[in-house]
């Protein structure tokens, strides 16, 4: 099947849910890619999964996209091994309660990457149990790949430019601001001298 063809065909699956089909990628890279609201997230997957024509029985990977004031798009990415193509999937949460259904019941590899989406960006996973954290230490605040998220670098190392991003010709600089957790330029301890 075309990529065409696999969005089309999951729209069918799916219908009367209003889902979107469109392409990603171009020449062998292209991918089917269906945009579907979030009470049909688990649905569309389950749909994807157990259709003979479409057959994706395997579950590549999972993430989010920061979308700023639009929310999250939380995207997956599954694979046909019989048919040989692909699907991206994506639904659109809301940036103040962000969250969507698990798919660890049909995908059991999904654990991992909804733990690391839980934890990055700050997306629940209704169902999924076991959402601890995965990477960061468990005093860790915040979700550092949200855009709003302050650099730690930011605050050790200046910007190298003449202006900060986002700042305007006309002067005036932003103050600067620390990320949760991280201590004051003067309270980093000694600070090394370029003679060691």
């Amino acid at each position: 099947m075309t990529p065409e063809e696999v969005g089309q065909r999951v729209v069918a699956l799916l219908a009367p849910v209003a889902a979107t089909a469109s392409v990603s990628g171009g020449q062998g890279y292209a991918r089917a890619t269906v945009d579907v609201p979030p009470a049909s997230w688990r649905d569309a997957v389950r749909a994807a999964r157990d259709d003979a024509e479409l057959g994706f029985d395997f579950f590549d990977w999972l993430s989010a996209v920061d979308e700023l004031a639009e929310g999250f798009d939380v995207v997956v990415h599954l694979w046909s091994t019989r048919h040989r193509h692909g699907l991206l999937l994506r639904t659109r949460v809301p940036r103040a309660a962000p969250a969507v259904a698990s798919l660890v019941a049909l995908f059991p590899g999904a654990a991992w990457h909804e733990r690391e989406t839980y934890e990055m960006f700050g997306i629940a996973f209704d169902g999924h149990g076991e959402l601890r954290p995965l990477l960061l230490p468990p005093e860790f605040e915040g979700h550092p790949l949200r855009k709003e998220f302050v650099l730690a670098s930011r605050v050790a190392k200046p910007w190298p430019g003449a202006k900060e991003p986002g700042e305007s010709e006309a002067g005036g600089g932003r103050r600067p601001m620390r990320p949760p957790g991280v201590p004051a330029p003067g309270e980093w301890g000694v600070t090394p001298t370029p003679a060691g």
